[in-house]
C-alpha cells in the first residue's frame, strides 16, 4: 500500500472557486511547504485535496478545478519524492482518477464509492462501475481508498455499517477502506473501526479523521494507517499551515 501515515495537504481555494484570492502561485507554494513539513516529520505519503473550494459540487467539478488540481499534485510530487494521493471534493472520483493518471499519483480517496449518502450537497451516489472502467481504460494502477459512512453525511435508512463496508470492499472494487468521525477533525469510533474490520477482513483499513498523538496508538492497534490533517496544523486549525512540532509529535506517537 502507501504506508501507515498519510498527511493531508489541504489546498487553499483554487481558481474558479468562490473564495479564490487571485494568487494561484501562493496556493501552490503553501501546498509544497506543507508537504515538505510533513515529509520532514516522517510521514509516509500525502493526500492532496481541494479543501478550500467549499461550497463543493457534488460529483462533477469544473474543468478549471481539474486543471488546477493537476498542477498542484504535480508541484507536490516534484518537491517531495513520496507517494501522493488525490481527493476531489465532494465526490468527483472520475476526476480524481484522471488527475492521478496524469500526474503519476499513487492513490485516490473517494468519499462515496458504493451506494449513496445524504450530504450537504444533497444525495451523492457512488460510481464504482465508472471508476473501475476508467482506471482500466487509462492503464493506471492507482489505488482507490473509499470511505465507509463518510463524514459530513448520513447513510440511507436500514443500511448497516457492516453491509456498507462489505459491499465497498467486495463489490465496488475498493483497494482499502476509510473510517471517519462525523466531521472533519472529529475522532472515529473505535467500535465502528472494529465493526468495519470484522465485516471486511483483509481490507487495508485507514482512519480518516480526528487522529491525535494521544489516540494514534489505540487507532493503529486496529487500523493499518491514518490520514491526518487537523491535529498537525498550527493551533489545530484545519486551514492553517502544518505545524512541524505537532507533525513530529504525531509521528512519534504513531511509531511508538
Amino acid at each position: 500500500m502507501i504506508g501507515p501515515l498519510v498527511g493531508m495537504v489541504h489546498l487553499g481555494a483554487l481558481p474558479g472557486a468562490s473564495h479564490f484570492g487571485g494568487d494561484f502561485e501562493a496556493v501552490l507554494a503553501a501546498a509544497v511547504a506543507d508537504a515538505r513539513a510533513l515529509a520532514a516529520a516522517g510521514f509516509d505519503a500525502f493526500l492532496v485535496e481541494n479543501f478550500g473550494d467549499a461550497p463543493f459540487f457534488p460529483d462533477d467539478v469544473p474543468k478549471v478545478t481539474v486543471a488546477a488540481l493537476t498542477r498542484a499534485v504535480t508541484e507536490v510530487r516534484r518537491a517531495v519524492p513520496l507517494p501522493v494521493g488525490v481527493n476531489v471534493l465532494r465526490n468527483d472520483a472520475l476526476a480524481a482518477v484522471a488527475v492521478a493518471a496524469a500526474t503519476g499519483a499513487a492513490f485516490i480517496r473517494v468519499n462515496v464509492l458504493s451506494g449513496s449518502m445524504t450530504t450537504d450537497q444533497g444525495v451523492i451516489f457512488g460510481k464504482a462501475a465508472e471508476v473501475a472502467r476508467l482506471r482500466r481504460s487509462l492503464g493506471t494502477s492507482v489505488l482507490v481508498l473509499a470511505d465507509v459512512f463518510v463524514k459530513h453525511a448520513v447513510p440511507p435508512e436500514g443500511l448497516t455499517l457492516e453491509r456498507a463496508a462489505a459491499d465497498t470492499w467486495e463489490r465496488a472494487g475498493a483497494d482499502g477502506l476509510i473510517v471517519t468521525g462525523p466531521g472533519t477533525g472529529h475522532p472515529a469510533s473505535l467500535d465502528a473501526l472494529a465493526r468495519v474490520k470484522a465485516a471486511a477482513p483483509g481490507a487495508p483499513l485507514y482512519v480518516g479523521s480526528g487522529v491525535t498523538p494521544e489516540t494514534a496508538a489505540d487507532v493503529l492497534a486496529l487500523a493499518d494507517g491514518v490520514i491526518v490533517g487537523t491535529s498537525v496544523k498550527r493551533d489545530g486549525v484545519t486551514t492553517a499551515p502544518v505545524d512541524p512540532d505537532r507533525a513530529r509529535a504525531l509521528v512519534a506517537a504513531a511509531r511508538g
